[in-house]
């Protein structure tokens, strides 16, 4: 199910939008496709179920903010069918929380609205191509919960262009989209170097693809995993090219609200369980994780359903991102640290 998020209104109080309350806690829905709260492991460790927890078991699905459109990482295909690294990441904890991987609510939001759709309490979590950076956490009422995919700005160019560097776009208009990072590490590269460009902000990422391809601007700037589902939308994606460079750092993470610290936490251990499952192994993974369920609201169980619905990271990524999603982008950072990437799970036991 597919719904557009409301716009919440939202007062300017100078550096930050005014927090709105979180959202109030609902009973919990027990049935028997639904883990409950108390469900397996030891006494001592059992912990009820988090406000965020009972109201999506209540309503019977995860609201989750993801993009609106981006190819590899959240778009919803002509058959009606979200697919996408993080709307992976969604289902992951969907199947965690819920027993159903498939008991979503997608919430496509703007770049703009992906932290005030979790502070107006429109969504339980952001999966939508969002950098972590402390600005974000320390002034919105925001806690990213780990690190989905590292990636790093890039630029979509014409192939037989004149441009082999971000240098030789000195002076010209580039697609960008609104509310994101971009035109911050834009001013933070081409500025030092006494080079200027013109940043065109959009809404909708097909707008700025379109703007791109109609030589309204001569690059599209955005995430390189990102640019790399806009290239394949392209009439002929071989005349376009991911320039070779990188102008900053794009820590892609999940996001849920502050308010819910026992949230957070569930979160959190689903993302290092599918790193963990491809070091250590599913089964190994999952003997581990498993018992800390009720720790956090889950049942014993949750691990086993989390690796069965989206497999590891590493499946994750094939699936999504890699040479299996006709994308073919290189793991490169996004390996785990024993094959050079920056992925460290933390230890299950």
């Amino acid at each position: 199910m597919t719904r557009p998020v409301p716009a919440p209104r939202l007062r300017a109080t100078g550096r930050s939008l005014s927090r709105p309350p979180a959202p109030a806690p609902h009973s919990p829905s027990r049935t028997a496709a639904t883990p409950g709260p108390h469900d397996g492991g030891p006494s001592g460790s059992r912990r009820t179920a988090t406000a965020t927890l009972r109201a999506a078991r209540a309503r019977g699905a995860l609201r989750a903010a993801v993009s609106q459109g981006i190819h590899g990482l959240s778009r919803c295909t002509p058959e009606g069918r979200w697919t996408g690294l993080d709307t992976d990441i969604a289902r992951a904890v969907a199947a965690a929380a819920l027993g159903d991987p498939e008991a979503v609510d997608w919430r496509p939001v703007t770049a703009g609205d992906r932290l005030t759709a979790l502070e107006a309490g429109h969504a339980d979590l952001t999966t939508c191509n969002l950098t972590w950076t402390m600005g974000r956490e320390a002034t919105r009422r925001v806690l990213f919960a780990g690190v989905t995919c590292y990636d790093g700005e890039g630029f979509l160019v014409p192939a037989d262009s004149d441009v082999t560097g971000p240098e030789d776009l000195a002076g010209r208009r580039l697609a960008v989209h609104k509310g994101c990072t971009t035109t911050f590490n834009l001013d933070a590269w081409y500025g030092p170097r006494g080079l200027e460009v013109e940043p065109v902000p959009f809404d909708d990422p097909a707008d700025a693809l379109a703007a791109y391809a109609d030589g309204d601007c001569a690059a599209y700037v955005l995430d390189r995993t990102a640019l790399a589902g806009a290239r394949s939308r392209l009439p002929r994606p071989r005349d376009h090219h991911i320039l070779p460079v990188s102008i900053s750092r794009e820590p892609m993470a999940a996001a849920v609200h502050e308010t819910d610290p026992q949230w957070f936490r569930l979160v959190r251990w689903v993302l290092q369980l599918l790193l963990a499952a491809e070091y250590e192994s599913p089964g190994a993974a999952a003997r581990h994780a498993g018992p800390h369920g009720p720790a956090v609201g889950l049942d014993e169980r949750w691990a086993d359903r989390v690796l069965s619905a989206v497999g590891t990271y590493a499946d994750v990524y094939e699936r999504n991102l890699g040479a299996a999603s006709g994308l073919d982008v290189p793991r490169g950072l996004n390996h785990l640290w024993t094959s050079g990437g920056l992925h460290y799970p933390v230890p299950l036991h």
